[in-house]
């Protein structure tokens, strides 16, 4: 009988227990900040960083050579111009500036929202009188973190650090993009994402470019005529008019002649720009950051020796490079930048005496910064992305795309002046593991990038500088990826001390002036277009071709117009340790090897020639990566330096 009594009680306590789990499932799912749930997520495996014995190298200012004489001047590449990177004395030390994300790693839960926010509190509360030596400083635990959209680190002055970079006891970040990350429309062919069908009402997929990623630094303004169609866009949308275009390029000023010289605002040499009389120049303010845009003409294209050409000329702004504004003088209706301009500058495409390019005049302009994002440091985590179903073994030597959809970068520096990577590992990213488009004084420092889902079509899989300037990379280590580039005018940048198995790659868009040097670079035989399994693309076209990658890769004029155009003047090479290995499991070769002597590529002593074989110029860098252009062909080997670094006093 006292059994039987007692069974109801067991039965409510039961029913008691049973309703409280239900309840907290309900809480969980109606509180935001609870609905991180459990996804069947893959967490793959990420090999032990690639260890290489690279040099300890002193960059700072006091280490810097004064310019040497016929050469570009570098003494202001990186943070600050040189500045050093910030150290711990910097950070804030007010508690409310240093926070941690509200995250439990290895929970399986998506991690995502709870790191935005606090990069959203530190924007709102810190950002604000924040400074270079005043930084706040999100610190991420050990631990596997799971990421599944995009964060965006638009905030000044903010360093978001992690316990390291090693996979197994660091802050692992594993990227999981959800259905609205994903690039949802793909070419026809199926080979890459479809920026131009990948758009909504005005806004263009392009706008995105250069893709989607972990972690984008990057300004999130809208500009107002785009802020309805930003309101109504679907979540997979509404990206495309965050930041970039939207808010730069729209605030834009036109250009007028200047006094003397008809067709033309400013010529190289030059650090005063015309600007056209009914221009506005609220945005254009001393101490701001202006991209000094040139329009493409005909003679340019001349120049480049890309023409005759049957492929579709652009009217566009190969030419570019963001200065800093010295002075605004209202009254003449002009701005003074920092450094003399390294190019010139029409007033548009025709009025250098140019005939139509497509049948349009377009016009080169004085593009401000409008929000740009300045003090920003990702450091000491390591980051990979979950691709389902895929073996990272087979994306080894093969340049291919195995997942278009998934080709989503690791880190994204856009409109970005001032900022660093420093000490991040990655293995397997969907495309670029570190990527950067309009940005100036950069430092990437002390990463280990190994791999990439897709390396093919449209572009993929680079160690990237892509408008770059006044830039540094130095002792970093790259396995398995395409390539390392500058291109789309990329210049004053240094790449000193790396370490890589892929080339050095001039991959066209007038990049000029850049310093390689000191760096190892040791590049196999299988390293090649023709490796290729899937959605293939050789340099800037739909299929491979049948050459070998040489340590250096130089871009053509009647090639590279296809995507861009030529590499510019004066790229240096100096002190580099390069190899090839030109057969199956053949030697290495020296390639470059005279450890004095400075290559200059693309250049004739003083000005810019494109690179020529028995008089005519090249067509294509493969077939000639081992032709001799120094005896007036286009390579200028006249000087040499005793010492062991152009960029460096030791």
């Amino acid at each position: 009988m006292k059994q039987r009594k007692r069974l109801p009680f067991i039965l409510a306590a039961v029913l008691v227990v049973i309703g409280l789990v239900v309840a907290m499932v309900l809480w969980r799912s109606g509180d935001p900040s609870a609905d991180r749930q459990q996804r069947p997520w893959t967490t793959p495996q990420a090999p032990p960083l690639t260890q290489v014995a690279l040099p300890s190298i002193d960059t700072s200012a006091a280490n810097r050579r004064a310019p040497i004489p016929g050469l570009p001047d570098w003494s202001k590449a990186g943070y600050r111009g040189g500045a050093g990177l910030p150290t711990d004395a910097d950070i804030n030390p007010d508690p409310k500036c240093r926070i941690a994300p509200d995250v439990s790693p290895g929970d399986g839960r998506d991690d995502t929202d709870a790191i935005q926010a606090a990069i959203d509190r530190i924007k709102r509360d810190c950002s604000p009188t924040a400074s270079y030596t005043k930084l706040s400083l999100i610190t991420l635990p050990a631990g596997v973190l799971d990421i599944t959209r995009q964060i965006s680190v638009d905030a000044d002055y903010l360093i978001i650090r992690g316990q390291g970079a090693d996979p197994a006891t660091g802050t692992r970040f594993v990227f999981h993009p959800d259905e609205n990350t994903r690039y949802d429309v793909l070419t026809k062919d199926g080979s890459t994402w479809d920026q131009d069908r990948m758009g909504f009402h005005d806004g263009n997929g392009g706008w995105l470019w250069p893709g989607r990623a972990l972690f984008r630094v990057q300004s999130r303004e809208v500009d107002p005529d785009y802020r309805k169609d930003y309101e109504s866009a679907p979540a997979n949308r509404k990206d495309i008019f965050e930041g970039t275009v939207n808010v730069h390029w729209k605030s834009g000023v036109k250009l007028r002649e200047k006094p003397g010289d008809p067709g033309f605002s400013a010529r190289a040499g030059d650090t005063v720009i015309q600007l056209a009389t009914k221009g506005e120049m609220k945005n254009l303010k001393p101490g701001g950051y202006v991209n000094i845009r040139a329009a493409n003409t005909m003679a340019f294209y001349q120049q480049q020796q890309a023409l005759p050409t049957d492929k579709d000329l652009q009217n566009l702004h190969m030419r570019e490079q963001i200065f800093t504004i010295t002075a605004v003088d209202q009254a003449a209706h002009s701005i003074t930048i920092d450094k003399p301009l390294e190019f010139d500058v029409p007033v548009d495409s025709t009025s250098d005496g140019s005939p139509k390019i497509d049948g349009k005049v377009y016009e080169s302009k004085a593009a401000p910064l409008v929000d740009p994002v300045v003090g920003v440091g990702l450091e000491n985590f390591h980051i990979s992305e979950d691709v389902p179903g895929l073996d990272p073994a087979k994306a080894t030597q093969n340049y291919s795309n195995l997942s278009p959809a998934d080709a989503l970068n690791g880190i994204v520096l856009k409109w970005a002046v001032n900022s660093w990577v420093r000490g991040i590992g990655t293995y397997m990213t969907g495309s670029h593991p570190i990527v950067t488009e309009e940005a100036k004084n950069i430092e990437i420092v002390g990463n280990n990038l190994n791999g990439a889902w897709n390396k093919g079509a449209g572009g993929n899989g680079y160690l990237r500088g892509s408008r770059v300037w006044d830039s540094l990379y130095v002792n970093n280590v790259s396995r398995n990826l395409r390539h390392f580039t500058f291109q789309w005018s990329a210049s004053d940048n240094v790449v000193i001390g790396n370490d890589f198995d892929s080339d050095l790659n001039l991959h066209g868009g007038w990049e000029r002036r850049n310093l390689f040097e000191r760096n190892i670079v040791r590049v196999p035989y299988d390293h090649k277009s023709g490796n290729c399994t899937t959605n293939c693309g050789g340099e800037g076209i739909s299929g491979s071709d049948d050459s070998t990658w040489y340590p250096i890769y130089w871009a053509a004029g009647a090639k590279a117009v296809k995507w861009s155009g030529a590499s510019g003047p004066q790229n240096v090479f100096f002190g580099n340790t390069m190899t090839k290995q030109l057969t199956p499991d053949g030697p290495y070769l020296p390639y470059y090897s005279d450890q004095h002597r400075i290559y200059q590529f693309g250049w004739n002593g003083s000005g810019y020639q494109h690179l020529s074989q028995n008089g005519d110029p090249i067509k294509d860098w493969a077939g000639n990566e081992e032709g001799d252009f120094t005896q007036g062909n286009g390579v200028d080997a006249s000087l040499t330096d005793p010492g062991t670094s152009l960029f460096l006093k030791n």
